[in-house]
């Protein structure tokens, strides 16, 4: 822990014993998430706030540097569309980040698995212009320019009114301006990153721009990129989203779970955003805040979405289908643990299915 040692941080400090108080000495009662970072248990303070308390594992990949990248990313920021962190706590061997409690798990859990939640069309489109704007709060608004680096479902959590939350700020990255890219080891999830990212480790905000339009298309498709593939014609769903888009077959896009109880001119636009987002030209996309005047009908959605698949051809690329189609035929994924080198918040949830918490 030396590298901890002198740290002033811009938080509040709990005690090992508040906090062994609130989740009742860490009781498995209370556990509701486990992953690579460790494990999560719901908790209460003394003063009757309900909080979700990450513990580091001393066995986490995730390290020192991560568990402070965090604190000092979000302890910063305030924005109804973020994460609130409330404290941390740093005693002895122990690592533990604070939290408020969401008590409808992450974006993936309902979109994705078996859930009570019924996102009907109004909470989904609420969801899509409450993420979009809490990236335009980062990358544009905060006095901290900030890239995110892995904006998924997983990672989006939702809170009793179903509004969304984005969290796992452990791989953010400050940043000077759109026009400097950051050169660093690439890290995040397959089939959310960029490209230009995932080939050359070229950073800037159009890569959570990116990896945006990709959440947008699972919102609205309740499909998830890497696995809901429809047909062998297609290696991932931004893939045959487009083909839909180009043949004016949008409608088939749209999750069945919705029946005809949808807008099809928002969904048209979400759509079209989400294309717009993850065209492979980083200049291209969308500012976060000209996507939210898109999504809020503000602002004219362009009638040509470019080409989103500029790098087909790309061997580098070919090696990424390759992965997909390895996938289908394997029940572990070991490769992907070479690309995402974070815990994410629906990993933390996973540990309890029947929870509906963080």
């Amino acid at each position: 822990m030396t590298d901890l040692e002198g740290m002033e941080l811009q938080t509040i400090s709990f005690s090992l014993k508040q906090i062994k108080a609130a989740t009742n000495n860490f009781d498995a009662s209370n556990k509701i998430g486990e992953g690579g970072f460790g494990a999560v248990f719901k908790g209460r303070l003394s003063d009757g706030t309900s909080v979700a308390v990450k513990q580091l594992s001393h066995q986490s990949k995730q390290g020192n540097r991560e568990f402070l990248n965090e604190i000092g990313m979000i302890s910063c920021l305030q924005h109804p569309n973020l994460v609130k962190l409330h404290g941390c706590c740093i005693e002895g061997t122990e690592l533990l980040l604070v939290y408020e409690y969401l008590e409808n798990n992450s974006l993936a859990h309902a979109l994705f698995k078996k859930s009570q939640l019924i996102l009907d069309w109004p909470t989904r489109f609420k969801i899509c212009v409450g993420i979009a704007k809490g990236l335009a709060f980062l990358h544009e608004e905060s006095s901290l320019k900030i890239v995110h680096r892995d904006i998924k479902a997983t990672n989006v959590l939702l809170d009793g009114d179903l509004n969304p939350k984005i969290s796992d700020f452990g791989l953010a990255r400050l940043t000077e301006d759109d026009n400097t890219h950051i050169s660093t080891r690439v890290a995040g999830t397959i089939g959310y990153m960029a490209p230009e990212y995932a080939l050359w480790g070229y950073l800037t905000y159009k890569a959570d721009v990116y990896s945006f339009g990709i959440v947008l298309l699972e919102i609205v498709s309740g499909k998830n990129n890497n696995k809901d593939v429809p047909s062998d014609n297609f290696f991932c769903l931004l893939d045959w989203a487009y083909h839909l888009l180009q043949n004016g077959k949008i409608e088939e896009l749209i999750d069945d779970k919705l029946g005809s109880q949808f807008s099809r001119a928002e969904a048209e636009r979400i759509i079209k955003v989400a294309l717009l987002c993850t065209t492979a030209t980083p200049s291209l996309r969308p500012l976060m805040s000209e996507a939210v005047g898109m999504l809020e009908g503000k602002r004219d959605v362009p009638d040509d979405i470019p080409e989103t698949s500029m790098y087909t051809d790309d061997l580098r690329v070919k090696a990424l289908k390759d992965f997909h189609g390895e996938r289908k035929n394997q029940s572990t994924s070991s490769n992907q643990a070479q690309w995402a080198s974070t815990q994410t918040a629906s990993d933390l949830c996973e540990y309890n299915p029947e929870s509906r918490s963080y």
